[in-house]
This record gives C-alpha cells, sequence and structure tokens, in this order.
C-alpha cells in the first residue's frame, strides 16, 4: 500500500526547541539556562496539590475543565466563554491555526518563536517576514505589511530578544489588521514575567473579534513538565477552538496545578523581584566578558551576541555542566548568538564563571 498525506506535512520538520533533553539524552544533569521559565521554580503549593491528587489518577479528567476555567475567568476578569485551555499553550497554537489560517497569508516578524511559522506551514499559509531585532521602533513599517484576510503574530515579550511593545503600539496592530479582515495573535507566555511594567491586551478580547491571546502557566509559574496553557479571545474564536480540541488534552494533574498556581500570585511578585535584580546582575556581569553582547531584555531571558560560534559555545559550556540555548535556528539570527534564562543568584553566578572560563 502507498502511503499518501499532505504535502505540508511531508515538507513539515519539527522546531528544535531549549530544554534538558533538546539535546538527546546527553547530560540532563546540568544547569538549564536553555529554558526560559520562572527563576522561582514550581509554588510548593503545586508539589503538594499534585501528590494530594495522585490516588485519583485512575479517573479520567474532566474533559471540559470546568474548575480550571472558573479559576482562570477570576485570574484574568473574564467570562468562561473567552476562555480554552489547552496542553501547554503549544497546543492552542496549532489548534488556532488549524482552525482559522489554513491558506491564509500571514504576517511574521523575525527573529521570534519559531513555531508559529512551523504550525502555519502546516495549513498551507503564505509568508511574510518581517525582520527586525525591536519591532517598537518598526510599528508603522511593520503594519504597513498586514495582509488581507490573513493573520498577524506577535510575541509580547518576543522571545527571543526580550523587546515589548506597548498596549498602544499592540492597539494600533489590533485596528489596522481589523480594517483589513486580519486576526492578529499575541503571545504573552511571558508577559507575567515583566517587572514593573503591565502590557497586557488581555481585556480587548472583549472589544476586538479578531485578536487572540496566548498565555502559559508554564512560563509564569514554573510547570513546564506538567504542559498548562490557555487562550482567549472573542466567544466565537473560543467557540470553535473549544469544538476542535482533543478530549481530554488536559490531564487532572495539571488541572489541578493550574488551579492552585493562579491562586499564589505571591510567587509572581517573587519571580518578577528575582528577575530584576538577576537579569541587572547578569547584563553587568557579561558585559566585561570578551566576545559577548547583551541585548536588553524586558523579561527573565537575555539574548547574547557573541564572536565565537554559537554552537562551539553551547559545548563549551555543557563540559561545565551549563546548557545554554543554541540560536542559530531561529529565523532572522544565524551561529553568533545565544540565548539565557536569568535564574537563581548561585545559578547566574555559575553561569558568569563558565563564561569567563571559555571567552
Amino acid at each position: 500500500m502507498k502511503i499518501r498525506t499532505k504535502t505540508s506535512i511531508i515538507k513539515h520538520h519539527p522546531i528544535s526547541h531549549g530544554g534538558r533533553f533538546s539535546r538527546g539524552n546527553q547530560q540532563i544533569d546540568v544547569l538549564d539556562f536553555s529554558s526560559n521559565t520562572s527563576p522561582a521554580g514550581m509554588p510548593s503549593s503545586v508539589k503538594s496539590a499534585i501528590k494530594k491528587r495522585l490516588d485519583k489518577m485512575e479517573h479520567y479528567p474532566d474533559t471540559n475543565s470546568i474548575n480550571l476555567i472558573s479559576s482562570l475567568k477570576k485570574y484574568i476578569g473574564l467570562s468562561d466563554s473567552h476562555i480554552v485551555v489547552g496542553n501547554g499553550a503549544i497546543e492552542i497554537l496549532y489548534n488556532f491555526c488549524n482552525s482559522f489560517l489554513s491558506q491564509k497569508h500571514v504576517l511574521i516578524p523575525t527573529p521570534t518563536f519559531s513555531e508559529y511559522e512551523s504550525a502555519s506551514r502546516l495549513v498551507d499559509c503564505k509568508f511574510t517576514f518581517f525582520k527586525t531585532m525591536n519591532l517598537s521602533e518598526n510599528i508603522d513599517s511593520f503594519i504597513s505589511k498586514i495582509p488581507m484576510n490573513g493573520c498577524v503574530f506577535v510575541c509580547n515579550p518576543n522571545n527571543p530578544t526580550g523587546t515589548i511593545l506597548s498596549k498602544k503600539q499592540i492597539t494600533k496592530i489590533i485596528l489596522a489588521a481589523k480594517n483589513k479582515s486580519s486576526f492578529v495573535f499575541v503571545d504573552e507566555c511571558f508577559i507575567e514575567l515583566v517587572p514593573e511594567s503591565d502590557q497586557s491586551i488581555i481585556n480587548l478580547v472583549k472589544k476586538y473579534d479578531n485578536l487572540f491571546v496566548l498565555r502559559s502557566l508554564t512560563k509564569s509559574f514554573g510547570l513546564a513538565g506538567i504542559r498548562i496553557g490557555y487562550g482567549v479571545g472573542s466567544k466565537t474564536i473560543i467557540e470553535i477552538l473549544k469544538k476542535i480540541k482533543i478530549p481530554w488534552s488536559v490531564n487532572a494533574l495539571a488541572q489541578e496545578a493550574g488551579i492552585t498556581a493562579i491562586k499564589n500570585k505571591s510567587h509572581l511578585t517573587k519571580s518578577k523581584l528575582l528577575i530584576k535584580k538577576e537579569s541587572t546582575f547578569l547584563k553587568k556581569k557579561i558585559a566585561k566578558i570578551t566576545g559577548f553582547e547583551c541585548h536588553d531584555s524586558s523579561t527573565n531571558f537575555i539574548l547574547i551576541k557573541t564572536k565565537q560560534d554559537s554552537t562551539k559555545i553551547q559545548k563549551k559550556l555543557l563540559k561545565h555542566k551549563i546548557l545554554i540555548r543554541d540560536c542559530k535556528n531561529f529565523r532572522g539570527l544565524n551561529n553568533h548568538y545565544i540565548r539565557i534564562a536569568v535564574k537563581s543568584h548561585k545559578d547566574n553566578l555559575k553561569l558568569v564563571s563558565a563564561m569567563e572560563a571559555i571567552a
């Protein structure tokens, strides 16, 4: 039998990301600076909640995640008809593309999170890529590229550059896209880890039916291994996304973790204070090391331009049991960029020492 599938699937190449398993099963006992999760880690209350839930694992989870959505409703101040949850934010991204973007034209600033392009290619989209290291400096030019009846992807703050757009700038994009009957997909997975600034436009989904906002509890509350994300949009968008979501995609432990995590807002406060202090520390220290130049970042990771080859740097640091993100596979970057997460002071000291040793 000759097995056939869509050309877009045949041509599809899964994206390589950070994380301890990003290099196969090699050296998982490393300090992981390649993953951009909260430097405060998982709240202890979440660990306790999961342990209490273990004896109920023989039951199917609530496929509608009613209790989790009810908690999110209070957390973000939107009704449940505006909220969808998923097995990580990534499931919601792929469902969104599958539901609304088939064969449409999408606009993506680069460098940015590679999965926007990957998910869009699977549904045969056409692309316009807008190269910029700081979108806030090129807003008008970017807006002029918005396609008719398509979609604009914006990561805010942007991964991997760490730059952030203001509410006013995002709103300007939304209005321009609406006039062209295009969606605006705003990824706010790192927005809660921005110290001293709240540029979220999550409440605007009630006003603009072309807006969809993605959020991640993975990043905000250190739940990377549990996989829990949510998205907000118009009632029509959410109704469609709930229709195509696979049953039981959000497991019982993830639901319990999410409910418990968002009750702990003090954990976010702790994270942001740590990010503010340690980000300043890292930039100051790394700026003194020959061959490394830090980009200014508003959130919990830093993009670094390097004189050495990025892959060689990654290999050298692995010998010190430190894993950083090699950014050469980001569209718009090359083999002279790496990205590091902001972690605890103890861990950051180890990173700086190792970078000094390989410079």
